[in-house]
């Protein structure tokens, strides 16, 4: 089992807890990123840099996950690759992307790109607060157990 990380847009907040939990459960965390970006000193701890070509990051992660992985990503088009390949993925926010709520989560996306493409809304999603870091933190300890729980 290994964490995966799609390293480029995820907040340090949400990396230091991965990387905390990795230490405290063993369990491998690999960063994939397109830029070089600092990490733990760990042998749990890796960072693998792509080339800089959209959708290198997530080509990467979708051709070395294995079932029984989990994925770290707030890209929504790559977390429904995944999901069709069965994997466990989870938003910086702490929300879990399902067979059953996906697609719902890409339509949502798709529609709000066309309206700031079209200069009809402006802006992204707020930034990070305290109970999105909790959520997060809950929903991976959670999906983690669930996880090692099929290992064992």
């Amino acid at each position: 089992m290994k964490i995966w990380i799609d390293a480029d847009a995820c907040p340090k907040i949400v990396k230091e807890l991965i990387f905390k939990t990795s230490s405290r459960l063993n369990i491998s965390v690999t960063l994939v990123a397109n830029s070089n970006m600092s990490i733990p000193l760990s042998p749990l701890i890796s960072l693998v840099i792509v080339k800089k070509n959209i959708d290198e990051a997530d080509n990467y992660i979708l051709n070395n996950i294995i079932l029984g992985d989990l994925v770290v990503t707030a890209d929504i088009p790559l977390a429904a690759a995944l999901v069709a390949k069965k994997i466990v993925v989870l938003n910086p926010r702490g929300n879990v992307y399902t067979e059953d709520n996906v697609g719902e989560v890409l339509a949502t996306r798709n529609l709000l790109q066309e309206l700031r493409d079209g200069g009809l809304i402006q802006g992204g999603p707020s930034p990070l607060n305290q109970n999105d870091k909790v959520k997060f933190a809950n929903a991976l300890d959670r999906e983690l157990t669930k996880l090692l729980n099929k290992t064992n």
